[in-house]
């Protein structure tokens, strides 16, 4: 019933935000655009930054290959700049190798945590073969990618972290505008945040799929957010995202978007200002998926 309520929620605010936020993307220039690629059970970003340069986050399950493949050249994409592996789980790396086959890709940062899957031996036989360099992400590192976007890593691999553990956060900041992507890490991750960063962003993409292993109500607090996106399949078999992620969200007043409810999402920004266009009204994809 909780689920259901919050469903009407963002049906209702989704409502009265969309049709002004088009009138408003004719009067001015979007120089940002971070793509929240809907991959079913998983992660996929794509962030082509105010010089044109094309960062691509993880790439989602197995079966997410094609889609993301197609996706970016739908968006004339030729070449991915840099592409971010989070975390070696299956919902993370398990389209990269068919991405990577597809699309050229010119450097690779990971967290650098091993994992024993044949999804991640394929992953590392592309970077052999196409021969991609890669770069080992440490904390408090920054992504020199464009110099008007800055990108610091806030959590990566560490010895005794599970694969979620290590995932890689980035912070993303153009001008006044922060985007804070979780991917997977957990409670105690957000702690240490907590001590050590400002965590302030009006863009949140909520870990873990809105696990219960992530997203308390004090790291919100700090983070504050204006807009979270959850990343999952209705189709999951883990529950996301649990009710307490929701309510936690609700409670610091953010606007919430799914990748489930809404497809594909679209941040557009001019470090100022933002325009969040979903490729779907939830009540429309509701009533595809029961006609």
């Amino acid at each position: 019933m909780v689920k259901n309520t919050f469903f009407l929620f963002i049906v209702f605010f989704t409502v009265i935000t969309l049709f002004p936020a088009s009138s408003y993307a004719k009067e001015r220039q979007m120089d940002m655009e971070v793509h929240f690629i809907d991959v079913g059970q998983g992660d996929s970003i794509l962030v082509q930054t105010p010089q044109n340069k094309n960062i691509l986050i993880d790439g989602g399950p197995p079966d997410a290959g094609e889609r993301i493949v197609s996706y970016l050249k739908k968006e004339g994409i030729k070449s991915i700049d840099l592409l971010v592996v989070t975390h070696p789980d299956v919902d993370h790396i398990g389209g990269l190798p068919h991405v990577m086959g597809q699309i050229p890709i010119k450097k690779i940062v990971d967290s650098g945590k091993l994992h024993t899957t044949r999804t991640y031996g394929k992953y590392v036989r592309q970077i052999r073969k196409q021969e991609i360099p890669v770069q080992i992400a440490k904390i408090d590192d920054q992504l020199k990618v464009d110099s008007e976007l800055k990108i610091q890593i806030l959590n990566a691999f560490e010895k005794m972290k599970t694969n979620n553990q290590s995932s890689i956060v980035l912070k993303l900041t153009y001008n006044k505008m922060d985007f804070l992507l979780m991917s997977d890490v957990e409670i105690e991750q957000e702690k240490e945040f907590i001590k050590k960063h400002n965590l302030q962003a009006e863009i949140l993409k909520v870990a873990h799929h809105g696990s219960n292993t992530s997203t308390s109500l004090g790291f919100l607090k700090e983070v504050s957010p204006q807009v979270a996106i959850l990343t999952y399949s209705k189709q999951n078999d883990y529950g996301h995202p649990v009710d307490r992620v929701i309510r936690n969200l609700t409670k610091v007043n953010s606007f919430i978007y799914s990748t489930a409810a809404f497809g594909n999402i679209v941040i557009r920004t001019d470090g100022i200002n933002y325009l969040v266009e979903p490729e779907q009204h939830p009540v429309q994809k509701m009533i595809e998926e029961v006609s």
